[in-house]
């Protein structure tokens, strides 16, 4: 009786793999992986740290031709810039859409402000604040 052998039969299965390739692909996704994880890191501190104004709608009141929204703005000292506000009627088309500009020293501004319709208005958003 004959004892099985336990290598591979040579050519059947292709070279065996190069150590000196492995490493160099584990280098390179090293790298790169790095670098993702660096521009992930600067975009979400400009998003973050840049973002000088913020703002968000406490309440509103709707009429036939406009909408009144309590709106609080959070902005950094002697910063001006603009927040977007938008109306939207019952049946999701846009009424009403303007810019309120802030300016200023004052690190906090709580404002009502008149947003003026088309039609009657059933929302009051928030689309954004922006420096400039």
């Amino acid at each position: 009786m004959s004892t099985a052998s336990t290598r591979l039969p040579e050519g059947r299965y292709g070279r065996p793999s190069d150590e000196r390739a492995d490493r160099k692909l584990k280098i390179a996704g090293s790298v790169l992986g790095a670098a993702l994880l660096a521009g992930i890191g600067y975009f979400a501190y400009h998003y973050v740290a840049e973002n000088e104004i913020s703002a968000q709608v406490i309440a509103f009141k709707a009429s036939d031709d406009a909408v009144e929204v309590h709106l609080e703005v959070h902005k950094d000292s002697g910063a001006s810039g603009y927040c977007t506000l938008r109306s939207q009627s019952s049946d999701g088309a846009e009424v009403g859409r303007a810019d309120f500009r802030f300016t200023g020293s004052a690190t906090r501004i709580d404002r009502v402000v008149t947003l003026r319709t088309t039609a009657r208005g059933t929302t009051a958003q928030l689309l954004g604040c922006h420096t400039g």
